[in-house]
C-alpha cells in the first residue's frame, strides 16, 4: 500500500507588486507549498480571517505554516502587519526586504521574525530562507505545544509535577525536556502520566527512607 500524501501546506504572499507576487507563488509552488497572495496588509488580515473562520477547531494547526511578509508597503507597512499577526495569531512570519544588514536582522528578530529574505529574490536563495524560517516556525510551535501540555500537566496533578522535579535533577535536565521523556514513556507503555509520576515519586520516597536506614545503620557500627 502507498503511504498517504502529505498534505501541502498552506503559506501566505504578502506583498503590493503584483509581479513579484506572482514569483513568489510560482516558486514555492513548485517547490510543494499551497500559496495565497495579498498585495496590502489589509488584504492579508481578511485572508487570515476567512481561513480561522473555517478551521474545524481551535485545536488545529494556524491558518497558515508561515506568511512572507514584505516590509516595505504602502498604508499599514510589513512591520505593522507583523506586530497584529504576533499579538492576534499563531502565524509564524518572515520578512521580504530591499536591505541586507545586521540592522536588518535586529528588526525582523525584535519583530518575532523567524527569518527573511533580500530582495531581488533569488529561487534557490527563497528556498532555502524560506524552508530555514519554516523549520525554526515548527520548532516554536512544538515548544509552545509542550509548554502547553507541561502546564496543563502540572496543573492536573502534584506527582507529575514532583516527578519532573525529580528526572530534572537526577538527569540535570531542563523541565521540558523532562516532561517529554515522562510523557513518551507512559505513552510507550499504554499508561496514564499521572500513574508512572506516581511510581517515580513512590521510588523516590522509598529510597530516601531507606538512605536514613543506612545512615542509622553506618553511625550504630561507628560507635
Amino acid at each position: 500500500m502507498n503511504a498517504r500524501p502529505s498534505p501541502r501546506r498552506p503559506i501566505l504572499l504578502v506583498d503590493d507588486d503584483p509581479l513579484l507576487l506572482d514569483y513568489l507563488g510560482t516558486v514555492l509552488r513548485h517547490a510543494g507549498y499551497d500559496t495565497i497572495g495579498a498585495s496590502s496588509a489589509p488584504e492579508a488580515l481578511q485572508r487570515i480571517a476567512e481561513c480561522e473562520a473555517a478551521r474545524e477547531s481551535a485545536h488545529q494547526e494556524p491558518a497558515f505554516a508561515l506568511a512572507l511578509l514584505d516590509i516595505t508597503m504602502p498604508g499599514m507597512s510589513g512591520l505593522d502587519l507583523a506586530r497584529r499577526l504576533k499579538e492576534h495569531t499563531e502565524v509564524p512570519f518572515m520578512f521580504l526586504t530591499s536591505v541586507d544588514d545586521a540592522e536588518t536582522a535586529r528588526q525582523a528578530a525584535s519583530h518575532g521574525a523567524v527569518g527573511f529574505v533580500v530582495k531581488p529574490v533569488e529561487a534557490s536563495r527563497l528556498l532555502a530562507a524560506f524552508e530555514a524560517a519554516l523549520a525554526r516556525a515548527d520548532e516554536i510551535r512544538r515548544l509552545r505545544r509542550t509548554e502547553a501540555n507541561l502546564n496543563g500537566a502540572l496543573a492536573a496533578g502534584r506527582e507529575t509535577s514532583l516527578a519532573v522535579g525529580l528526572l530534572m535533577a537526577r538527569y540535570q535536565t531542563d523541565r521540558n525536556t523532562a516532561f517529554e521523556v515522562l510523557r513518551d514513556h507512559a505513552r510507550s507503555n499504554r499508561r496514564k502520566i499521572n500513574e508512572v509520576a506516581e511510581e517515580i515519586v513512590a521510588a523516590e520516597e522509598l529510597l530516601n527512607s531507606l538512605h536514613g536506614s543506612f545512615a542509622t545503620r553506618v553511625r550504630g557500627k561507628s560507635t
